[in-house]
């Protein structure tokens, strides 16, 4: 058996980063709202005082820029201009354009050319599961967004009155072999009121916020903590960095835990594969996990852009399937709709359903819109194996 320590970060929705990710990926939401075929490429920047959306949108929908951005900042939680970022005062830039026409004609489908609706670019996707946790999901990236999530739910519901919107989390477990066994390290950075004193921050997280985050079976004894180890932090959000839509992909996914094909998905609508093939990838690979046919499955799917099916499917279980991976991609292919086209309308991706994959991570969430993360399959794919329910590993 071998010991080692494996840590993953998250970060809050008043992370400049994540408020960039949010703002893009309300804008995709409110074309969809009018527009589900609408054709969406949005990134934005946030700084001091400023948001800029920029991008490369093709859509019927009428869609009024400024008041979604500043109903996105309110709702994160920027109000007052000594935040250095206020909804009602910041200025908001616009520079949106069309879609190429020559991007356009490889992906869409075409009935006269008898063309499906093609990948909108090249690239390849991962997905990922394994049973660290009841959502499938490695435990520290796990973890790391359960806490702030509570800490968000503290700052959302005045449980504390000195916390703000900006804040980071990182957790260190230590394994052996791929067993989770020790809660080693807890980070914690969290943007705070003037007022109140660093003891008081670090004891309100070490023992309300923490402690209900961690699965009981957790050893959890002489954890080390860094709570806010830079000291005071009050200048925060896009006030304290710039922001960027797309730079927190590790966060969004299984931090660094599995692999990332390295395209963002905020800002871009389902023809993207970037971020469809992606959710369908973690789908597969959680069906088979779920199914208890490997421990752990990581899925890789590849595309070229305008061509409907995958260049490629690899499946990879470090060693814990019971069949031979070979049989997995077989069954897979054969079961799972893998084109754009198939993916969006088997995961029912034409909605305005993409704000609130903004922070969090995009998956291990249980919420109705999330489909990827279904398991409703797991019996017909040991049906297609071949094996029983009672046969799982």
């Amino acid at each position: 058996m071998s010991r080692y320590l494996f840590t993953s970060e998250a970060v809050s929705m008043g992370h400049p980063d994540k408020l960039a990710d949010q703002i893009s990926d309300a804008v995709l939401d409110a074309h969809l709202a009018q527009d589900p075929w609408a054709r969406v490429a949005c990134e934005t920047l946030v700084c001091r005082g400023m948001a800029l959306v920029a991008g490369e949108i093709t859509s019927s929908a009428t869609v009024d820029y400024q008041e979604v951005v500043r109903d996105t900042i309110r709702q994160v939680g920027y109000v007052d201009d000594e935040m250095g970022i206020s909804a009602d005062t910041c200025a908001v830039l616009v520079c949106i354009g069309q879609q190429s026409p020559e991007i356009a004609r490889a992906v869409l489908a075409d009935e006269n050319r008898g063309k499906a609706l093609g990948a909108g670019d090249q690239g390849l996707m991962f997905g990922y599961a394994c049973d660290h946790t009841p959502e499938l999901m490695p435990l520290p990236i796990a973890l790391a967004h359960r806490i702030l999530h509570r800490l968000t739910q503290a700052r959302v519901e005045g449980e504390v009155p000195w916390l703000r919107p900006d804040s980071k989390s990182q957790v260190t477990i230590e394994f052996d072999d791929d067993r989770p066994v020790r809660l080693h390290t807890v980070v914690v950075s969290t943007q705070h009121e003037p007022s109140v004193s660093q003891l008081e921050i670090k004891n309100f997280i070490i023992e309300q916020v923490v402690p209900d985050c961690l699965p009981e079976n957790l050893d959890a004894q002489g954890v080390k903590y860094h709570i806010n180890p830079s000291g005071s932090f009050t200048v925060g959000g896009p006030h304290g960095d710039c922001g960027l839509t797309g730079r927190k992909i590790i966060v969004d996914t299984y931090g660094g835990w599995s692999r990332h094909g390295g395209g963002a998905f905020s800002g871009k609508d389902p023809t993207k594969v970037d971020r469809s093939a992606a959710y369908m990838a973690r789908h597969v690979a959680k069906t088979i996990v779920a199914a208890g046919l490997a421990r752990s499955c990581e899925v890789q799917l590849s595309y070229a852009i305008g061509v409907a099916e995958p260049v490629s499917i690899h499946i990879d279980t470090a060693g814990t399937s019971k069949v031979a991976e070979e049989d997995l991609c077989r069954v897979v292919r054969e079961l799972f709709p893998l084109s754009p086209g198939g993916i969006i309308d088997y995961l029912n991706l034409r909605r305005p359903i993409y704000r609130k994959t903004a922070t969090g991570g995009h998956f291990g969430r249980n919420e109705p819109e999330f489909t990827w993360e279904r398991t409703d399959r797991a019996s017909e794919l040991l049906e297609a194996l071949g094996l029983a329910a009672t046969e799982q590993v």
